[in-house]
């Protein structure tokens, strides 16, 4: 009997979710000129004619001596297996093998190809990156899967999280299915909270607080009480008295059928005049009623006898309040004139880039939102985003109910710098858009409606929010609490590999999700043009002759604001 041949690197322990693999000669092992890395893939060799795919997690270097007493080193490797190349194709899975111990090689070059190239139809593949260990290897992604599914998008500052975002958007409004001239069917709504991608997307339909216009009657119950009342001071006659202006704001403008005037409620999605809720807020608060007698005597006497009203001098502040929410020109864009006059159809279309001039993409930018309603602003959005997918598969069920599609035009929405207006926080200022975006991660993806969420700081996002992705893109990460955090929302069979986000460069992630062939540490393709995302050149600038500021055009833009 022939002695078999003996194996440079050989499994040596086999656990549920690895396999440790043992390997005499690191230089023998390599193919070519790659070098191993963490992220690299090996082939684990089976005894049915099936390979067994793993990744590379970690190494350790053992160090001891043969049985003649010649020093020796010995390489261990940790590998996660991810499915097996059997008959020609990949199936993911597969994760056990076989006793006794197996070949272990680097995966060759064509194996790794077949698996991306073969595991998806061209029709569904969506490509924006290369294999980081070879980056000759296009890495696509279900595109059905990936856009459906939301998406997180994670990194810290200088990670490349906006040029990742950009790419992934400019792929997606380029892609055609077959030959057409113009837009395709993507729609994407990027809510811009630093002015980033107006330059990486010059054709969008572009909405700053100069031509934003939301009506403010489309505020639901809670938006409008955050807005115009006190929450902190619960104060139930605030509420009271602008709960019964506002319906009776809203009956008086209703020029349709008495029956459904009968139905009209707080939160009826019908116009109501903020003047009329302050008018009726500054009556109650100096009502003087008729008691219904007369003085018998006295100065005063034949004249009626009057009393305070029980909310006279109670709504002081309330009216003030909404004095100074209505005339506060930063608000324009919510409160002003414009709002009273903006249809439904109208905002819809400026927002979904069916207006004047179609877009695939519209850019809200957010900058110059004031904060305290920034959270409302977002959740409205949201909100009437979320409801267009809603109402639109009804109809479409309406008019066939064997529909199979909910949506033909459906959405995503990308929450950039997420953590801003879903942070992980109970306070009230954030309740709106929690609220808002907190529905579509649950219950969007029915009606068409999807996410994309970008931020450095993923710890301090609702975890509501953020457990409903399913595709992930985690980038360099620095800040262990976010580190922690992303690994305790990420698959427990990836083990170590996410321990490598801090040390990734820019522009590297870890790729992984539903919509992923394979987790993947990959290189982001570069996005043309970018977004002004880049790091302001500090000492360089410094360096220059000192330049005038133009102190009265600063103030005058500032006073527009």
């Amino acid at each position: 009997m022939l002695e078999q041949e003996k194996m440079n690197a050989e499994v040596i322990s086999v656990f549920p979710n690895k396999v440790r693999i043992s390997v005499d000669d690191l230089e023998d092992f390599q193919i070519a000129e790659e070098k191993l890395k963490v992220g690299s893939y090996l082939r684990i060799a089976d005894n049915d004619n099936a390979v067994l795919i793993a990744i590379i997690e970690n190494f350790t270097i053992e160090v001891g001596t043969t049985p003649e007493g010649v020093p020796r080193r010995k390489y261990i490797l940790e590998a996660n297996p991810l499915g097996l190349i059997r008959n020609g194709k990949f199936e993911r899975g597969g994760d056990t093998i076989a006793i006794p111990p197996k070949k272990v090689e680097p995966a060759r070059q064509e194996e790794i190809e077949k698996i991306f190239t073969e595991s998806l139809e061209d029709g569904k593949k969506f490509t924006f990156a290369k294999l980081s260990t070879n980056p000759t290897i296009d890495v696509p992604v279900d595109g059905d899967k990936f856009f459906n599914k939301h998406i997180a998008i994670i990194g810290s500052t200088g990670s490349g999280k906006s040029h990742s975002v950009a790419k992934i958007i400019q792929n997606a409004i380029s892609s055609k299915e077959g030959e057409y001239k113009g837009l395709n069917n993507s729609h994407i709504v990027i809510f811009d909270i630093h002015s980033e991608y107006k330059t990486a997307f010059p054709a969008a339909n572009f909405i700053d607080i100069s031509n934003l216009v939301l009506p403010y009657w489309l505020l639901n119950s809670d938006e409008l009480q955050e807005l115009f009342i006190d929450t902190e001071a619960n104060d139930h006659n605030q509420r009271n008295v602008f709960k019964e202006a506002v319906i009776n704001s809203r009956i008086n403008h209703f020029d349709g059928e008495e029956e459904k005037k009968n139905r009209i409620h707080f939160d009826s999605p019908l116009y109501f005049d903020i003047d009329d809720v302050l008018t009726y807020a500054r009556t109650k608060n100096s009502e003087v009623i008729d008691t219904g007698e007369v003085y018998a005597s006295g100065e005063k006497k034949g004249q009626p006898k009057t009393t305070q009203g029980s909310l006279h001098g109670k709504l002081t502040n309330f009216v003030s309040r909404l004095e100074n929410r209505i005339n506060d020109k930063r608000l324009d864009f919510l409160v002003g004139e414009k709002s009273k006059k903006i249809s439904f159809e109208e905002t819809l279309k400026q927002l979904i880039g069916y207006g004047e001039s179609t877009s695939n993409i519209t850019i809200i930018d957010l900058s110059g939102v004031p904060f305290e309603v920034l959270s409302i602003t977002v959740s409205l959005i949201s909100r009437i985003l979320f409801e267009y997918g809603y109402y639109y598969k009804r109809l479409r069920y309406e008019a066939n109910p064997d529909e199979k599609i909910n949506n033909d035009v459906p959405i995503l929405l990308v929450y950039e710098e997420a953590h801003k207006y879903v942070p992980n926080s109970d306070l009230a200022k954030y309740r709106a858009s929690k609220q808002s975006i907190e529905r579509i991660a649950k219950e969007g993806r029915k009606y068409g409606v999807s996410l994309l969420l970008a931020s450095q700081r993923p710890s301090e996002i609702s975890e509501t929010i953020f457990s409903q992705c399913n595709n992930f893109l985690a980038l360099r990460l620095t800040n262990p609490n976010d580190q922690n955090y992303v690994k305790r929302l990420l698959p427990d069979t990836l083990g170590n590999l996410v321990d490598k986000m801090p040390s990734l460069k820019a522009g590297e992630c870890l790729l992984i999700g539903e919509a992923v062939v394979l987790p993947s540490i990959v290189l982001m393709d570069r996005c043309n043009p970018g977004p002004s995302s880049n790091d302001i050149p500090y000492f360089q600038l410094w360096k220059e002759s000192w330049k005038d500021l133009d102190i009265v055009a600063i103030k005058e833009a500032w006073g527009k604001n």
